[in-house]
C-alpha cells in the first residue's frame, strides 16, 4: 500500500514503515527479555544469602542495582507500547502526524523515533 506523499516527508510506503516499526518491536522484545533474565539472576541471587539491606554492605548496592534494572524494563515496555501504538495509527492511516497539531512529523524524527506521535516542536511544548 502507497501513500502519497510518504510518511513526514519521507517517500516510504506502508510497508517500509511496517517493517521498520516491525524490527524495532524485535530489538525492543530481545533487550525486554535480556532485562527480564537480569533481574531474575538480581533476585535468584540475593535469596541465595541472608540480605538486611541495612547492615548487608552489599545489600544497598544489590537493591539499586535491583531498582535499576526493573527501572530500564519498564522504559523497554512502555517503547515496546508506543511502537504498538504506532504500528496502529500506521493502520489507521494516522501515522506520521502529529497527534497534537496534525502537522507532519519529520522524516528525520521517524527515523531516530519511529514510534514518535508528536512533531518536534508539540514535544517540545509538552516537556516544558
Amino acid at each position: 500500500m502507497s501513500v502519497s506523499g510518504g510518511f513526514g516527508g519521507y517517500g516510504e510506503d506502508a510497508a517500509d514503515v511496517r517493517e521498520r516499526l516491525d524490527a524495532a518491536r524485535e530489538e525492543v522484545r530481545g533487550r525486554m527479555a535480556a532485562l527480564a533474565r537480569e533481574y531474575e539472576g538480581i533476585v535468584a541471587a540475593n535469596e541465595l544469602v541472608a540480605v538486611d539491606d541495612e547492615h548487608d554492605p552489599e545489600g544497598a548496592s544489590t537493591a539499586f542495582e535491583r531498582a535499576h534494572v526493573g527501572a530500564l524494563l519498564e522504559q523497554a515496555r512502555e517503547q515496546e507500547g508506543a511502537l504498538e501504538r504506532a504500528a496502529e495509527r500506521l493502520e489507521q492511516g494516522e501515522y506520521g502526524r502529529c497527534e497534537v497539531c496534525g502537522e507532519p512529523i519529520a522524516a528525520e524524527r521517524l527515523e531516530v523515533l519511529p514510534a514518535a506521535a508528536t512533531c518536534v516542536r508539540c514535544a517540545a511544548a509538552r516537556g516544558r
